[in-house]
């Protein structure tokens, strides 16, 4: 790979990683498809996709939990589900067809844009007892894993529609999905050929981001807006995967 295409790909990550952050997930769920769209194998760009979830949402984290804005009683329960689950999704993915991985992230990303658009604006009803929070974290880790992506949209967007305030669920899955994809990267490991030039570039990229994005959401973010950005995008990428797959 060129020092031209390693550029690229540091810039749409860059870019990508801002935007995600802003609204409090990671920029894994449209990486992943956009990296295999640029020529990556899937596998490598799942893999690379978790790796950058973790370096931006870790960045975006340390802020938050600096500045006491984490909710810990509400954010452990998800941290311990997709801990567990997350790897267990990964190491299953190199048994399932790529196509019918393909099929998921399509529909991951459907899934996750709908209800990013149709989640609550206000917080109403909190629903927050621990095993409701253990199967959410659990159900969204092994999908996740399994397509390489963070889960940290569709847990937001569930979030939300539970009745949480916005900000609130966004700092806990920023907190939350380091602990998954970690888990999950360290797992494709065992059976991807990494490109470790092309991590590095888009490591630093994510982080620069990370932390971009998440001084946006700190200091000048319209939830409503950014919600709505992140659903067009992966409702843009949905397409053009149903596309190619069809």
């Amino acid at each position: 790979m060129s020092v031209f295409e390693y550029g690229i790909y540091f810039v749409v990550t860059f870019i990508v990683s801002t935007v995600f952050a802003s609204g409090g997930v990671g920029s894994a769920v449209a990486l992943v498809p956009i990296f295999s769209m640029m020529g990556l194998p899937l596998n490598l760009a799942k893999t690379i996709g978790l790796f950058i979830n973790s370096a931006s949402t870790i960045a975006a984290s340390t802020i938050n939990v600096r500045k006491g804005l984490v909710d810990f009683r509400f954010a452990l329960p998800l941290v311990v589900s997709v801990l567990v689950a997350t790897p267990i999704g990964a190491w299953l993915s190199q048994y399932v067809s790529e196509v019918l991985v393909q099929w998921v992230l399509t529909a991951f990303l459907m899934v996750s844009s709908g209800l990013l658009i149709f989640s609550r604006r206000e917080a109403k009803a909190a629903y927050d007892r621990a095993w409701v929070m253990l199967v959410l974290g659990g159900v969204v880790g092994l999908v996740s894993g399994l397509v390489g992506v963070g889960g940290g949209t569709p847990i937001l967007a569930v979030l939300l529609l539970l009745g949480f305030n916005t900000k609130k669920a966004a700092y806990a899955v920023s907190f939350v999905i380091p602990f998954s994809t970690l888990g999950g990267f360290f797992t494709y490991l065992g059976f991807v050929e990494m490109d470790w030039h092309l991590l590095a570039t888009v490591a630093v990229a994510s982080i620069l981001g990370g932390f971009l994005g998440q001084r946006i959401m700190q200091l000048h973010m319209n939830a409503v807006q950014v919600k709505k950005l992140i659903a067009i995008i992966l409702l843009v990428l949905s397409g053009k995967m149903l596309w190619t797959l069809l």
